[in-house]
């Protein structure tokens, strides 16, 4: 079984069950009950994706976390793999694609600078593929994208805003995209508005569904 369910837990932050393993992405902000992961995916050191207050919560010391390799250095303890973007890994069975998320745009050039090789991952399970974007501006390396969920951001300020996330769902090569990482930024009401735009704007658009199992193959 590929994929028993894939829960968006809010803002860049998902878990999803494969073949038994528990696997967070970005695990930030996390509610209630939270299982403890097998594998943690972290795409860069910012506070709401490496939250090592969330991170404490759900590893053990088993727990495998893979993390740009700039930031090897503050998981001391866990069983870490540093990544850059370009390599490829296999972690319990499951093979990832490290791929590059920066920004071009001039404004948040300091935000996510190229130079410091932080990341998306595309993961793939019994063949079927997805896609996190990490915090990425609409860059070239995205047209070799294809994935059967592709999960991108749109809160605008740190990464794209709702018309650029639009313009590179159209190079993407997905079955499904969805926007991520931009109810925190945008409120209840700009939230309503990017998620209309967005459907309005990309055929294979689809928005998630907080804490519930948020997608199926």
């Amino acid at each position: 079984m590929a994929y028993d369910f894939i829960k968006w837990l809010g803002h860049s932050s998902f878990l999803f069950e494969d073949n038994g393993k528990v696997v967070y992405i970005d695990p930030f902000r996390l509610k209630g009950q939270t299982r403890k992961a097998d594998v943690i995916f972290i795409t860069h050191p910012h506070y709401d994706h490496l939250n090592m207050d969330d991170i404490k919560r759900i590893a053990t010391p088993s727990t495998r976390i893979l993390v740009p390799r700039d930031s090897v250095g503050k998981l001391r303890g866990y069983d870490v793999i540093g990544v850059a973007p370009g390599e490829e890994h296999e972690v319990f069975g499951m093979k990832v694609s490290v791929v590059p998320a920066y920004n071009v745009v001039r404004e948040r050039l300091d935000k996510h600078p190229k130079a410091k090789g932080w990341v998306g991952y595309i993961i793939t399970t019994n063949g079927k593929r997805v896609y996190h974007a990490g915090d990425t501006d609409d860059i070239p390396e995205l047209g070799g994208i294809s994935a059967d969920l592709a999960l991108l951001p749109m809160g605008g300020t740190y990464v794209m805003d709702v018309d650029e996330t639009i313009s590179a769902s159209r190079r993407v090569k997905a079955v499904s995209i969805a926007p991520i990482h931009y109810r925190m930024l945008l409120g209840e009401k700009g939230s309503k508005d990017a998620e209309e735009k967005f459907l309005g704007g990309v055929k294979n658009g689809i928005i998630l569904e907080e804490d519930s199992p948020s997608y199926s193959f």
